[in-house]
């Protein structure tokens, strides 16, 4: 249970997401089309997308509070598609507050395909000219925040709110989805990186994550994970590292589901849980989504998380044989 569902308990979370918006138009097939052919698609759905916007949904849906900072294009009323993305996030309550719109630009836009199977082929279009929008007030973005969640498409945009949420000593998670490397600012900074497994394996340089990880952790001081679909999360731990499996469900549509790990991991950091229980709730999260054709419109609610997490088929830990043995809760949220 996250905190905003506890009455008597403590306040929610107020999580601060920084990066890319955008909009996504979501096509589900059979299959995926050949050259030269026509394909007919069975749905459509039309949602919000970007790394941070659907991190701030899956925040906002399982009990933050969650503010957005992020360029798009203007200005309003001629930048249909940043109307809409701004739109949608009001409708998810969240905090547009520290949206930048640039007029003459165009707002991120997505065509993605998803199979029978809930694999995707994403095709985008964005204005390399976002990334030289100023950053919003730093100080007014993390006033009473709990944690900053970042994503690395815009890094001139988010360092200085980075910046001050070191300052502050609040925990910076980076989603690491874009390539990097270990000496870029954003993975300086952040407290903790979460990679996707390509991500991981550019940066580390080698095709195994764990491998990947540790060569990554020699020049890294943050607290390293990386998520890698059907095989689940790896993180680096002491003396070695450890895996959670994935969660076994029905994969429908793997859209979003990396977005929805980070924004629960985020959160439930933010409740002060450490980084095994935020991840494994992350996990879950994750897969609830990835039940659900549509993108971010799957986020799960918190309930529906908590459900899986008591569905008595919890994956356990696995530790590599340097690693010190822990005990660790295997639900922390019952």
């Amino acid at each position: 249970m996250s905190c905003a569902e506890d009455a008597a308990g403590p306040r929610a979370p107020t999580i601060v997401c920084a990066g890319i918006a955008a909009l996504d138009q979501v096509f589900r097939l059979d299959r995926f089309p050949v050259p030269h052919a026509k394909a007919r698609a069975s749905a459509l759905a039309i949602v919000g997308g970007g790394c941070a916007a659907n991190a701030a949904v899956a925040a906002a849906r399982l009990g933050g509070r969650v503010r957005l900072a992020a360029p798009l294009g203007g200005p309003a009323g001629a930048d249909v598609t940043g109307d809409r993305i701004i739109a949608w996030l009001a409708r998810e309550a969240i905090d547009c507050a520290g949206i930048v719109r640039i007029d003459g630009l165009a707002s991120p836009i997505s065509a993605i395909l998803v199979d029978g199977s809930g694999e995707r082929i994403i095709v985008n279009f964005r204005d390399d000219a976002l990334a030289a929008a100023p950053a919003p007030d730093a100080a007014g973005m993390l006033a009473g925040a709990d944690a900053l969640l970042i994503d690395n498409r815009f890094p001139e945009f988010v360092l200085p709110i980075c910046t001050a949420a070191r300052e502050r000593g609040i925990p910076i998670v980076l989603d690491a989805d874009r390539p990097t490397r270990p000496a870029d600012a954003l993975v300086a900074i952040a407290t903790h990186v979460v990679f996707s497994a390509e991500g991981l394996r550019a940066a580390g340089g080698h095709d195994d994550v764990a491998a990947a990880l540790m060569r990554v952790g020699e020049r890294s001081a943050a607290f390293l994970a990386a998520t890698d679909g059907a095989n689940g999360v790896t993180w680096r731990a002491e003396g070695g590292f450890a895996r959670l499996p994935a969660f076994p469900v029905a994969a429908v549509d793997t859209l979003g589901a990396g977005d929805v790990f980070h924004g629960a991991f985020v959160l439930a950091l933010a409740e002060g849980q450490p980084e095994p229980d935020a991840l494994r709730f992350a996990a879950a999260a994750a897969a609830v989504k990835c039940t659900r054709f549509g993108g971010i419109d799957g986020a799960p609610r918190p309930a529906e998380v908590t459900a899986l997490l008591d569905a008595r088929r919890l994956p356990q830990f696995e530790f590599c044989a340097l690693q010190k043995s822990l005990d660790w809760p295997r639900n922390p949220h019952r």
